[in-house]
């Protein structure tokens, strides 16, 4: 067992002597163990050097290149392309609010006044903030020119995590495959967006569309559970006004 020696200890004995003798052995075994290692280290350090200094130029390089990216062609490429999306928006905007709705939609995706539209940003920007959202622009445009193949297409390649843009991107997915007859497709796609985000516009909104569908596919059960969740936990929303009527039409095709 080790014990504590206070300080200007001296050995008294010739056992106490020999022990201290010991100690001290052991002590220097320890220091010289540990010089020996510091020294092979050192060697392997001397031998290897090139390669570490390589090894840290690479990293070096990485992070200088990234940050450099960032701020001299990541930055710049934004802001031209938000430039750009400008017109194209404003071609949107004005489809949504006005008349020659279809003429409007076709220049949002394919350009104007010297501005590329929606489908040329999407292309040259791709990876950018604004030719992510020019997909979501390019797919609503494409679903309300009833051109729906191309609506799944661009709505698909569009991914955020706004509150609103998110869960309606997928919705209208949902909507495209309705079009498209293809039903269990549509029912998937509003679920989906019913659980994207909680909210009170887009939630009750998917959740009464997914329970529509589900009816219609003879998922009396889930278009149930679709229909109780608006009443229990959206009652003051638009699709609750008249929930209790197709919550009766769920509990008679279910048999509950």
């Amino acid at each position: 067992m080790a014990t504590y020696k206070k300080r200007g200890y001296k050995p008294a004995t010739k056992e106490e002597k020999e022990h201290d003798i010991a100690d001290n052995s052991t002590t220097a075994e320890v220091f010289n163990t540990l010089d020996e290692s510091a020294s092979k280290t050192e060697d392997w350090v001397i031998a290897n050097q090139k390669y570490i200094f390589i090894i840290i130029g690479i990293v070096a390089a990485i992070v200088l290149g990234y940050l450099g990216f960032n701020e001299f062609v990541a930055k710049p490429k934004q802001s031209e392309a938000m430039n750009e999306m400008f017109q194209a928006k404003k071609y949107f905007n004005e489809a949504v609010t006005g008349a020659s709705k279809d003429s409007l939609y076709t220049l949002a995706l394919n350009g104007g006044e010297g501005k590329l539209g929606m489908l040329d940003i999407a292309s040259e920007y791709s990876g950018s903030q604004a030719g992510n959202l020019a997909n979501y622009y390019a797919g609503m445009a494409y679903l309300n020119l009833k051109d729906y193949k191309n609506a799944v297409t661009y709505l698909g390649d569009f991914s955020s995590n706004d509150e609103v843009l998110a869960p309606m991107a997928k919705g209208s997915i949902g909507d495209a495959f309705v079009q498209l007859n293809q039903p269990e497709d549509a029912l998937d796609y509003y679920e989906q967006a019913a659980k994207l985000r909680t909210n009170e516009f887009t939630t009750p909104l998917y959740l009464y569309k997914a329970g529509i569908i589900a009816l219609e596919l003879g998922k009396a059960d889930k278009a149930l559970t679709n229909f109780n969740d608006i009443k229990e936990n959206y009652p003051s929303s638009t699709e609750a006004t008249n929930i209790d009527v197709f919550i009766g039409k769920a509990q008679a095709l279910s048999g509950k």
